[in-house]
């Protein structure tokens, strides 16, 4: 009970890859690459400004 060791690790890696096929773990290691890449993306980008929240209009 020592955690998961290099050989567990493999092994469910082996089974992994009997389930779904080399293509379908390819593919979705793909997407998720690409989801994190967009996600990186999307925290670095500077939020524009709201227009209605920057535009104060007073009567006086």
């Amino acid at each position: 009970m020592d955690g998961l060791s290099l050989g567990h690790v493999l092994v469910i890696g082996i089974a992994v890859l009997v389930l779904f096929g080399r293509g379908k773990v390819s593919s979705l290691m793909g997407e998720v690459g690409r989801g994190m890449t967009a996600f990186r993306n999307g925290l670095k980008a500077e939020p524009e400004p709201d227009s209605a929240t920057t535009q104060v209009k007073t009567d006086s």
